[in-house]
């Protein structure tokens, strides 16, 4: 990946609906140039996926919690029944006192306790603790580190 690549994923991760000419534009190449560097970086799996940014209080989902689910057994293969829960946005197996952090939204705390219910009947789950948000600062993607 040179300096080019970085340069546009640093301009896609601010507005992906950007039109090939002006992301080429900006780098210094054609527009069929930067779509084609965009489609290697594709196919690369350095871009994942394209996506929108909605604002959750918008839809409603005003209540931001993470949890830290403790487990009685290795929690590696359970991340379907995590993902079968729609209200966790990301499930992470970690390192430490817990076995596993996801992030949640809802519309109330009412629906967070459901949604920790559900997650104590996932085979092996012995325990939550769930640390609702009262501002976020900022939420960043991730950034390109620089060229070596």
């Amino acid at each position: 990946m040179d300096a080019v690549d970085r340069a546009l994923l640093a301009l896609l991760q601010q507005d992906a609906g950007q039109a090939y000419a002006a992301l080429g534009k900006a780098v210094g190449l054609s527009a069929g140039a930067a779509h084609e560097r965009v489609r290697k970086l594709r196919e690369r799996g350095v871009i994942r996926r394209t996506t929108v940014d909605v604002d959750p209080r918008a839809l409603g989902l005003g209540v931001l919690a993470f949890v830290m689910v403790d487990s009685s057994a290795w929690m590696g293969e359970s991340a379907g029944a995590f993902a079968a829960i729609p209200e966790i946005e990301e499930a992470h197996v970690i390192a430490g006192s817990a076995s596993v952090l996801v992030k949640v939204r809802t519309g109330t705390t009412g629906q967070l306790q459901d949604v920790l219910r559900r997650l104590y009947a996932i085979d092996g789950v012995s325990g939550t603790q769930a640390t609702v948000s009262l501002e976020t600062f900022f939420e960043r993607g991730c950034s390109s580190p620089p060229a070596p």
